[in-house]
């Protein structure tokens, strides 16, 4: 019931996968925003949704709390988990964790740094790599859970190189993994010449692109700066239009949103994936722009 419920949705030819992610809250005011929006959204055709998990577990505990309230709300749900600064059977616990709260799947990943540390560290006792961690979960639990795992269309910030980036993506699949869900990225371009590599690389999953409706260009800006992902000249220019009026810029980053939804969707796209930092307005707004 859990894994196949999305992996029906991921390879469903004849519709979209729609999926959205919403990160823990840090507060009651914040989690009534989000579990506002997670309401407002149930009912416009989301096949999925996902839940982020803080480096080094710092948000571990709220992303099984609130990740249980959204699969009580019915969302089939996929918990982020990463390597970062836990022991291998830390990571078997948490997968437990997982399973005990009705969570339908998990993001594996290898994470990023902590705050103030500018490199990832292996744990003494854990993995270097996403891969051994999809390793575990489909050793752990065959069969319990949809196992995703990152794609980067513009590189991930630590590879050598292009070659070394698909190798590594090539080795999560082979580990067991079931799709990639792709880092945000404003040119479909991008990830069109990143499935290009990918699947010459023998990979044949699902990949789900990543889109961020933008909330401001400095909201995009500090978003590149931390993912590395390039802001491409003409969305710059169609967001400094707006001057200083973050309603006018949001509406653009919207329209960006849809533009390119559509686009990736004619070119064969098995859906998309919508980063919508637990907001609803912008998100609401693109589905219903795409009429799914």
């Amino acid at each position: 019931m859990f894994r196949e419920q999305i992996l029906q949705a991921l390879n469903n030819p004849g519709r979209p996968t729609v999926s959205v992610e919403f990160f823990p809250p840090k507060d009651l005011l914040a989690a009534g925003v989000m579990l506002q929006t997670a309401k407002t959204l149930q009912p416009m055709g989301i096949d999925f949704a996902s839940i982020t998990y803080g480096a080094g577990g710092t948000s571990r505990d709220t992303t099984l709390s609130y990740g249980g309230e959204l699969v009580k709300a019915g969302f089939p749900l996929i918990g982020h988990l990463t390597c970062v600064g836990h022991a291998s059977n830390e990571l078997e616990a948490i997968i437990q964790q997982y399973a005990n709260a009705g969570f339908s799947g998990i993001l594996a990943l290898r994470g990023d740094p902590p705050k103030g540390q500018t490199t990832f560290e292996r744990h003494p006792e854990g993995f270097a790599h996403a891969s051994e961690l999809v390793r575990l979960i489909s050793k752990a639990h065959p069969d319990r859970f949809a196992v995703g795992v990152a794609g980067f269309p513009e590189r991930h910030p630590d590879a050598l190189d292009d070659a070394s980036d698909i190798r590594f993506l090539a080795e999560k699949i082979a580990a067991g993994a079931d799709f990639v869900t792709t880092q945000l990225f404003f040119d479909n371009a991008d990830y069109f010449r990143f499935v290009g590599s990918v699947r010459a690389a023998g990979v044949s999953v699902p990949i789900l692109p990543g889109i961020m409706p933008v909330l401001s260009l400095k909201q995009a800006r500090n978003f590149c700066g931390f993912s590395k992902a390039r802001l491409p000249a003409a969305l710059v220019e169609e967001l400094e239009a707006c001057g200083a009026n973050e309603d006018a810029q949001r509406r653009v980053g919207v329209s960006w949103s849809v533009r390119q939804i559509r686009g990736l969707l004619e070119r064969g796209a098995p859906g998309f994936h919508l980063y919508i930092l637990n907001r609803a307005e912008s998100a609401v707004e693109v589905l219903s722009a795409l009429r799914l």
